[in-house]
């Protein structure tokens, strides 16, 4: 018999076929007599669609069955076309009933999340490997018995599919101190009635454990950062955002006005402005600047997870919990400023009782019955569009509210590239004292690249690029081979005014005296003749002609005309 893996299988399938003698008879005619004649029991005629599901239903409604009949399967014109004796009948279900069995162990044996599957009495039918090892319990031990014998009624999530049919999905669970899951379960029901049930728990515990670490690692480097604060700018939080650009000047001054109260703050931006530096300045600038700072990525949490790290847990909320609890970062942050970054990326069932923290100051821990009251103020960022989200329905319209009391835009890199010269600096002195070399001299061409690029990445990409710079360079250059396909491939032209640093800082622009330059050109400080602002422009491009050019509002031709007139050449100026 060829293998049977399901109750769809039709009887044709096995079906042995008709006797010489039977082929011409039709049903309806002498089938009954050769039954009488020649089986001496009782036959079912059946089509040869038929499955065995479909047999075995037929077979048990039929009152006063004491023995299996011959299934005689007849074509749709009445031929008799093959027939099913009752022993095959049962070697049918036999050999399907053994390839179940071994198919459900091969699934059960591969599976890597660990499955529970137990009958309407809550005893344990199966037991794979996986659970042997997240619960260290032997499969022999368990299979057999009760659930309740090995486990506590309150922490077996199984009961409530076996007694109320219900089905839970993702509940974070704790079943040792060690070991943490995620659980499924779902009642097994046949024809409406439950007759088991059935669980699937996935191990994250190395998630929960990187998370933690993470948190650790992130905790001690705020630490760290706090110290150095204290040495290289205590006077002025804000001292770690560079730039001298209109956009950054004023969303900084912004910032430090919003800072000296306790106002709710939401940031926007895009990925890799600075919305996690701003937050920081904002809390080192305001009178909570001893309380702590904690950050929370609404994004980088699973949702089953989440509502444990926001709120915490009370002790004995799951089994095998820390007996005194954990606090959630909601609560860490008291007297402090707790920062919800990507808030944008937060599932709407947990919006809801955000919300409720934020507008009462107290919330519950996950399995508490005692209000906790907290004094935290909250920074959020994000850097999707929560005004849309909100008329999508993504976002619920009271958060967005509640969280948008002053709201704080920051500039992408493109909408101020003239920080990029004192961006590039800083960039490339800290990684040349990262990978112990002298500071390398950037080529023209390179800084015209960067200008004219269009940074997606902003502020953190142009870090990434500059690390890679500073690791090709050669000879203490950097080439225009050296940069990213992307950014000499698919620069974007652009007309920019660049600031020049003076004494390693950059100075706000002031207008030029009119002469061979537009009244608009912006200078850091008048020269006092021609040749000294041309001088100047090339220091402020790096020496790059087009760019020094288009500074001083002339052709590049006029541009070189100038320099032979003045005996102007490299050695004249420095820009490395």
């Amino acid at each position: 018999m060829k293998p049977l893996f399901s109750l769809d299988s039709t009887l044709s399938s096995f079906a042995i076929p008709i006797p010489p003698d039977m082929v011409k008879i039709r049903a309806g005619e002498n089938l009954g007599e050769w039954v009488d004649k020649e089986q001496k029991g009782r036959v079912v005629i059946v089509s040869p669609t038929t499955t065995l599901e479909q047999t075995i239903s037929h077979i048990l409604a039929s009152p006063g069955v004491s023995d299996l009949p011959t299934l005689v399967i007849v074509d749709e014109q009445g031929t008799p076309t093959g027939m099913v004796e009752p022993y095959q009948l049962m070697t049918a279900f036999a050999v399907l009933t053994q390839n179940q069995s071994a198919l459900l162990s091969t699934l059960m044996g591969t599976m890597s999340e660990a499955v529970t599957i137990v009958d309407s009495r809550n005893v344990v039918q199966h037991w794979n490997r996986a659970a042997e090892i997240i619960y260290e319990i032997d499969r022999e031990q368990v299979v057999g018995t009760s659930l309740d014998e090995h486990f506590a009624s309150e922490s077996i999530r199984l009961l409530d599919a076996l007694r109320q049919g219900t089905s839970v999905q993702r509940v974070y669970h704790i079943p040792r101190p060690d070991s943490h899951v995620l659980i499924n379960a779902a009642p097994i029901r046949r024809e409406g009635e439950i007759i088991g049930a059935i669980s699937i728990e996935q191990d994250i515990t190395e998630l929960v454990r990187l998370n933690e670490e993470l948190a650790h690692t992130t905790a001690h480097l705020h630490n760290l950062q706090q110290e150095m604060s204290r040495f290289q700018a205590a006077d002025d939080p804000f001292y770690a955002i560079k730039g001298h650009s209109a956009s950054i000047q004023s969303a900084i001054g912004s910032a430090k006005k919003v800072a000296q109260t306790d106002a709710t703050v939401l940031i926007y931006g895009e990925s890799g402005v600075g919305k996690e530096l701003f937050a920081k300045a904002i809390h080192q600038a305001s009178r909570r600047h001893e309380k702590p700072f904690i950050a929370i990525n609404c994004g980088a949490i699973p949702a089953a997870l989440f509502e444990s790290e926001l709120f915490g847990y009370q002790g004995g909320a799951f089994t095998g919990a820390e007996k005194k609890g954990k606090p959630g970062k909601l609560e860490l942050a008291h007297g402090g400023t707790l920062f919800l970054d990507e808030i944008g990326e937060l599932p709407l069932e947990l919006q809801v009782k955000l919300l409720r923290a934020l507008q009462e100051r107290q919330f519950y821990r996950v399995g508490g019955t005692e209000p906790i009251t907290v004094n935290t103020r909250i920074v959020a960022a994000t850097n999707r569009q929560l005004e849309q989200m909100v008329a999508d329905g993504r976002f619920r319209e009271d958060l967005y509210y509640r969280l948008n009391v002053f709201s704080l835009e920051i500039p992408p890199l493109r909408e101020r590239r003239e920080d990029l010269p004192e961006l590039v600096q800083i960039f490339i002195h800290e990684y040349s004292v990262a990978h112990d070399h002298s500071v390398p001299r950037i080529s023209p061409e390179v800084m015209q690249a960067l200008f004219e690029y269009n940074w997606p990445g902003n502020i953190r990409q142009l870090r990434n690029v500059i690390e890679r710079l500073s690791i090709l360079q050669e000879n203490g250059v950097i080439l225009p081979e050296h940069l990213p396909t992307v950014i000499r491939s698919h620069a974007e032209p652009t007309h920019v005014s660049v600031h020049t640093p003076i004494g390693g800082t950059y100075a706000p622009p002031t207008p030029t005296p009119p002469s061979i330059l537009r009244p608009s050109i912006a200078y850091t400080a008048p020269p006092v003749n021609e040749k000294e602002r041309i001088l100047a422009a090339l220091e402020r491009t790096y020496g790059n002609k087009k760019a020094a050019a288009e500074l001083l509002g002339v052709s590049r031709g006029t541009l070189y005309n100038k320099m032979k007139k003045f005996n102007i050449n490299e050695e004249s100026f420095k820009w490395d």
